[in-house]
């Protein structure tokens, strides 16, 4: 069986490569990208990505607007997003419910909370 993409979009390298070493022990395969144009590279490359993380917080465009204007196109409109920040519960329901995405996760985050949240909109 392939392992599940997934795409990390974070300007923090601790970030990327936290959650990419939590992920990938739990057997995904994670790619990273530190902004939007990154993101781009993954995301319209051709290859099937079954997940994608967004920092609110982005050089350039926020991955919130980044997200919701993914949700537009065909290619992201079958893709589960969620955004990650250290934003408040209730600004992040806000911006995921404007943004259209699947739902959110605070940082800090632990290993164990990065790989249940994945697996929860996975099994979606």
């Amino acid at each position: 069986m392939d392992k599940q993409k997934i795409l990390i979009v974070d300007d923090s390298e601790l970030v990327l490569e936290l959650g990419r070493d939590a992920l990938e022990e739990a057997g995904y395969e994670v790619f990273t990208a530190s902004n939007g144009v990154e993101a781009n590279n993954y995301i319209f490359s051709g290859n099937k990505l079954d997940l994608i993380i967004f920092d609110v917080m982005l050089p350039v465009l926020d991955g919130d607007k980044k997200a919701k204007f993914l949700r537009e196109k065909d290619i992201g409109k079958h893709i589960p997003i969620l955004l990650i920040s250290t934003k408040s519960e209730e600004e992040l329901t806000r911006l995921s419910a404007e943004a259209g995405v699947d739902g959110f996760i605070h940082k800090p985050f632990t290993n164990v909370g990065i790989v249940a949240s994945v697996r929860q909109f996975l099994a979606k």
